[in-house]
């Protein structure tokens, strides 16, 4: 309430005590040789702020002589200590030019002089700030989190990773320095989502990094090398699927590291794979015959065609008949017509022009000339924003079920209103009829932009929660009900604010100076202009709020009619003679902007369609 208005005054007080060179009855020595510093203190105010220093001050106290309580803190660091100190006098926690080496090694101290309430406070702030580094580092936070049985939320976001995203503590730069036992646990984790390959190789990877003097290429190996190696993965060797290997992985990966393998269990490979073609598998999954996608990719899409997760088995064998090459048969809508008109289960497939981005879509109805929208619960699209990766990955379902296949005879395969759209050698994405936008940044629409939580420092998304006490101070949701962690006072007042209040604050699009053809205001956002009319264009509120989805009732606007978004208009693009490389398409952008992946257009490099065969 009003008091606490008194806090700040007080907490500025309370540090220039610490800095003042009178009064002081503590002294206090930081650090081991040869790095070494003296504190000055009082007893009183150590006390009272640290359990730890007032059994320390209980067993020490300072005699009536005038004689100095001395402390001893040989394993904390003097600038690590400073900053500790000046949290215990002043409530105060600046983390900002703390790298998170630093911020470690503050948890650590506040630890050892047990500091709970900095203990919480600390994990969450590395948990909300420096997830990309943790993950980097995971072998250092999970050694930390459980050596101190007070780092809970540590060990919990260790856990969590574990089970849910195993593949990154395999990808992490600290990966040679997992512990054995933690290393088991990841590669027996149903959430691996990469290939039995890539888990062997990273297997070989560890085994070598734990043997640095073995030699990198296995054709130089000793028979001692073999046995060095054979004794570090000996307990691994039982969790590797090998049996998910194709004969020609399992030459070229495993065959060189034959001596490391039990002899029964070798002979009985070489039983399998002799006998099979060398991209098949012994799991009845056969190689694709695409340019673009992996079995990697055929194993997923699978699972998403049976509507599994991708953490689940797959139940059903699915053949994936290659009908059209771009590259080989043209990439015209007539051409494709011609092609895939009448034929149902079939896969799209396009690699975008400029990167390494996959998109796709599934359509299990027929494909069809006429102008019209065919209703279907089972299609999805879906994009891979690494085509190598399957785990980057976005699948989008369909929402709006009577908009979810577009045909005509101008377009090539085409998903929703404007969520997949190809035309020839280039398309557009944007969300329409299906659930997620497959490509390009996601609408922002609950983000407050220029609002960041005074908590985890993170622009407010979602919920956003103003202190009615305090001039300028917001929480998100996440950090709404921790308020004990960040020392915010529990008696104050917070009100939600809804998105509408700071929307103002968002970029905006383009003020197009063409009028909506059903509101009659100026568009000023997202332009949906109809590909198939001389001259119709709907808002955003107007194309997303009518009953006929295309137009608003009012009108006579066929509702067969497919739109072109348009983010920035034409006029837009003028020449520049120092462009800039968008980071998202990777080609030259106008302005500083890329109108592109604005308007969610994008270039084919190559598209192949292929029928979806259950077995």
């Amino acid at each position: 309430m009003e008091d606490d208005i008194f806090l700040p005054r007080l907490s500025q007080n309370l540090l220039k005590i610490l800095d003042d060179n009178e009064y002081y009855d503590t002294t206090i020595e930081v650090g081991s040789d040869p790095y070494v510093k003296i504190f000055r203190a009082h007893m009183v105010i150590l006390s009272y702020r640290s359990t730890y220093l007032q059994r320390i001050l209980s067993t020490n106290k300072k005699e009536n002589d005038g004689t100095l309580v001395h402390i001893n803190l040989p394993n904390i660091l003097p600038e690590i200590f400073q900053i500790i100190l000046r949290y215990i006098y002043g409530g105060r926690l600046s983390l900002k030019e703390c790298d998170t080496l630093d911020i470690i090694k503050i948890l650590i101290a506040a630890s050892e002089l047990n500091l709970q309430e900095l203990i919480g406070y600390l994990q969450i702030y590395m948990i909300k700030n420096n997830k990309n580094w943790m993950e980097q580092n995971f072998s250092l936070i999970y050694q930390t989190s459980f050596e101190n049985n007070s780092f809970l939320e540590l060990q919990k976001y260790c856990a969590d990773l574990i089970s849910k995203s195993p593949d990154k503590i395999l990808k992490s730069i600290s990966f040679s320095s997992v512990p054995d036992k933690l290393l088991i646990s990841v590669i027996q984790s149903n959430n691996l989502q990469m290939s039995e390959i890539q888990v062997w190789k990273y297997v070989v990877k560890w085994g070598i990094a734990q043997n640095p003097e073995l030699p990198s290429d296995p054709a130089t190996f000793s028979k001692e090398d073999f046995n060095i190696l054979k004794n570090t993965l000996q307990q691994f060797i039982p969790f590797i699927k090998f049996n998910n290997l194709t004969p020609r992985e399992f030459s070229d990966e495993v065959l060189p590291y034959k001596k490391i393998l039990p002899k029964e269990l070798y002979k009985d490979l070489l039983k399998i794979f002799l006998n099979l073609h060398p991209d098949s598998r012994p799991n009845g999954i056969q190689n694709i015959d695409s340019k673009i996608i992996t079995f990697q990719h055929v194993e997923l899409i699978s699972k998403w065609i049976d509507k599994l997760n991708s953490t689940d088995e797959l139940t059903s064998t699915y053949e994936f008949k290659l009908i059209l090459r771009g590259s080989r048969d043209g990439f015209t809508p007539d051409k494709f017509h011609e092609i895939c008109d009448n034929q149902s289960c079939t896969l799209t497939i396009v690699k975008v022009k400029g990167n390494n981005q996959i998109l796709g879509g599934y359509n299990p109805i027929e494909w069809k000339s006429d102008r019209s929208y065919i209703t279907t619960k089972d299609s999805f699209i879906f994009s891979f924003k690494n085509g190598d990766d399957i785990n980057e990955h976005i699948l989008s379902r369909i929402v709006n079920e009577n908009y979810a296949i577009f045909n005509d005879l101008t377009y090539g395969p085409s998903f929703g209103c404007a969520d997949l759209i190809l035309r020839g050698d280039s398309g557009h994405c944007m969300k329409d009829s299906y659930e997620k936008q497959i490509r390009g940044a996601s609408p922002e629409s609950d983000l407050h932009y220029g609002v960041c939580c005074d908590c985890c420092n993170y622009t407010i998304r979602g919920m956003r929660w103003k202190c009615l006490s305090c001039e300028n101070y917001d929480l998100c949701q996440v950090c709404r009900p921790k308020l004990y962690i960040h020392l915010h006072p529990d008696d104050h007042e917070f009100r939600l604010i809804p998105h509408s209040e700071t929307s103002d604050r968002a970029p905006q699009y383009s003020i197009h100076f063409v009028r909506c053809d059903s509101c009659n205001n100026l568009i000023n956002g997202v332009r949906w202009k109809c590909t198939f009319c001389e001259n119709y264009d709907l808002c955003q509120d107007c194309k997303s709020e009518s009953l006929t989805v295309h137009g608003h009732p009012s009108n006579d606007h066929p509702n067969n009619h497919v739109f072109q978004p348009i983010g920035y208009p034409s006029y837009y693009d003028i020449e520049d003679d120092d462009p800039v490389i968008c980071d998202y398409c990777e080609s030259a952008c106008s302005g500083n902007i890329c109108h592109r992946c604005a308007n969610g257009e994008f270039s084919i490099e190559e598209c192949e369609l292929f029928q979806i065969i259950k077995k």
